[in-house]
């Protein structure tokens, strides 16, 4: 069952199909019914689908709005208030859904990005979301029950706060304060908070904040700015009524930069009063918890934190500087444990997914849980380190502590999911990559894994589903660094399980040209031939150099790997495989005589 049912007339579905990979890549799954058997029993599964959907998309065109199912579908959908209609060629709208807001799609539907289908994301997420609030039971001394699309528990939705600093460099730093606005206010157990994902989806964009909170089922927004300038900081929110536009509280702090905690801790605190909400003191204290009290330590962090949340597994200079700012700041506080781990994440993919010399993040990993045992990203890094060199049993115990300690967090459900992959328990690699896709839009490689995962249970529309989404955001990084041969890898990934190989060998040839020695997206073209495009000889041919030069982490992690079944039992293979192991045997075996 679908969190979106799309109703649209068949001879439309070219231009659907743009709007439902749009949909996909934001996680949600869609039913779109292009598989329908012939003979099938249509009547009963459109009813059993439409019944269960989150929200239904109806695109209006002059076909459409003749079809009797598409109008029979909308008007479910108005009745249950999950219907959000779009439109092309200005069709002439049923009489009886008029008076719904619809947003017209000419020259627009193919622009994932423009502002016309963000907005209609933004409608369905609104409906999705809407649809996990269970309604409130009314008893006889109760209010009434609020009507529907307001929500029925004080929620809030942080906006991106604006980076009013004049340089656009300084952006990571308002992010940060957004983002820790956030965290504190999720600690608050009698508040509601909208995700990081759903509230950045409004970054540089001039918003309505009734519309926001409508499309988002949110009783209050804040929004505020940041000034950072000269060790000094400026900060000005305002929190407002959904319902009202009216300002429940506004304030404008200006402080010396070294203030930024304690500033952080009024904002939310006079946030939790403004709502009338209790906040218990376990939530105080935790609120007050920043890891750190050193503003520079904290500020290199959030710089780091910024390269991590935007940039792509394969960047070797993205995982250098994530290191770089993270030892920085470990000198200047050396108990803070958030950037030790951060550091380990580093450390981790320049050695183990890159090939990079140096550490391997597991002593900075134990730093970090040394100084914090509860931090889960600790907890799920250092598992990534031992499942890495081999160490399956510790890393899965890791793994476990991390899922108890915060099952939330992306990073716990990013490296849960490898762990579950390449010990073969798909069903779990599953369940994780699409938490942690749906967590991080930014994160491609949770998308091609998705891919992967389904292909290998044999899940034709889960692999289509997941293919479409890493398309999407692999185009989106392109259209920003269309040389990068990580997200080419990718692209050409997602287009050969769509069945669109000459797209696919378009790509790899271009992407081996541009960055030959990017041995991470060789071994995902590998990836390819084999299970898509079913050439044996020039996969193994691809995957030679990437042997001669693999990690510890890259061997067992291939000697694992679902998309390499069928060459278990190659003879080339299992030579390239024993060849790599007696190479780094006698690497390890000369390390201390070079110490």
């Amino acid at each position: 069952m679908a969190d979106v049912f799309v109703s649209y007339a068949r001879s439309d579905k070219p231009r659907v199909a743009p709007l439902v990979a749009a949909i996909e890549a934001r996680g949600w799954s869609v039913w779109w019914d292009p598989e329908i058997a012939t003979g099938q029993d249509f009547d009963r599964q459109i009813a059993a689908e439409l019944k269960v959907a989150k929200a239904v998309l109806v695109v209006w065109t002059p076909k459409s709005v003749e079809s009797r199912w598409v109008r029979g579908e909308a008007r479910e959908a108005a009745e249950r208030g999950i219907l959000v209609p779009v439109r092309f060629e200005q069709a002439s709208l049923p009489i009886d859904v008029r008076t719904f807001h619809t947003t017209d799609l000419d020259g627009s539907a193919h622009d994932a990005s423009g502002p016309r289908v963000q907005e209609v994301l933004r409608a369905l997420e609104a409906m999705i979301a809407g649809s996990a609030i269970a309604p409130t039971p009314i008893h006889a001394d109760s209010t009434p029950a609020p009507h529907a699309g307001v929500p029925a528990r004080v929620s809030i939705c942080v906006l991106p706060f604006v980076n009013m600093s004049g340089d656009a460099e300084q952006e990571y730093f308002s992010d940060g304060i957004t983002e820790d606005i956030i965290t504190d206010l999720s600690k608050v157990s009698a508040l509601a908070v909208t995700s990081r994902n759903s509230a950045f989806v409004f970054k540089g964009q001039s918003v309505d904040v009734l519309k926001v909170a409508r499309e988002l089922r949110v009783s209050h927004v804040l929004e505020g700015s940041v000034r950072k300038a000269g060790g000094r900081v400026r900060i000005t929110a305002q929190l407002v009524d959904g319902a009202s536009n009216d300002h429940v509280w506004a304030e404008r702090y200006d402080r010396d930069l070294s203030d930024i905690f304690a500033l952080q801790d009024e904002i939310s605190q006079a946030i939790v009063k403004a709502l009338k909400l209790k906040l218990l003191p376990e939530e105080k204290k935790a609120i007050e918890q920043r890891g750190t009290g050193n503003a520079e330590a904290y500020n290199l962090y959030l710089m780091a934190r910024q390269l991590y949340v935007t940039g792509h597994e394969g960047d070797a200079r993205r995982a250098e500087a994530i290191i770089r700012l993270c030892v920085r700041a470990t000198e200047i506080d050396p108990g803070y444990a958030r950037a030790w781990a951060l550091m380990a994440f580093g450390q981790m993919i320049l050695r183990y997914v890159l090939g990079g010399e140096g550490d391997d993040g597991l002593v900075a990993a134990d730093r970090a849980l040394a100084l914090d045992a509860s931090l889960a990203e600790a907890h799920a890094v250092r598992a990534r380190v031992l499942a890495d060199t081999g160490r399956e049993d510790e890393a899965s115990a890791e793994i476990d502590i991390a899922l108890d300690l915060d099952p939330e967090s992306y990073e716990v459900n990013r490296w849960a999911a490898y762990l579950s992959y390449r010990q073969q328990r798909l069903d779990d690699a599953i369940r994780y990559f699409e938490k942690s896709t749906t967590l991080m839009d930014s994160d491609l490689n949770s998308a091609a894994m998705l891919v992967s995962s389904y292909t290998a249970v044999g899940n034709t529309q889960g692999t289509l589903r997941a293919a479409r989404i890493t398309l999407a955001r692999s185009e989106k990084a392109l259209a920003q660094d269309p040389n990068n041969g990580t997200v080419l890898g990718y692209s050409a990934y997602a287009h050969a399980a769509l069945g669109e190989a000459e797209r696919a060998k378009e790509r790899m040839n271009r992407a081996l040209l541009i960055d030959p020695d990017n041995w991470n997206m060789r071994y995902n073209f590998g990836c390819v031939l084999i299970i898509y495009l079913k050439e044996i000889d020039a996969a193994l041919d691809l995957l030679g150099p990437v042997f001669d030069k693999a990690t510890i982490g890259i061997v067992n992690y291939a000697k694992g790997d679902p998309d390499f079944a069928v060459l278990r039992d190659h003879p080339r293979f299992q030579a390239m495989i024993a060849a790599a192991e007696a190479r780094l045997g006698a690497e390890q075996d000369a390390a201390p005589a070079r110490e």
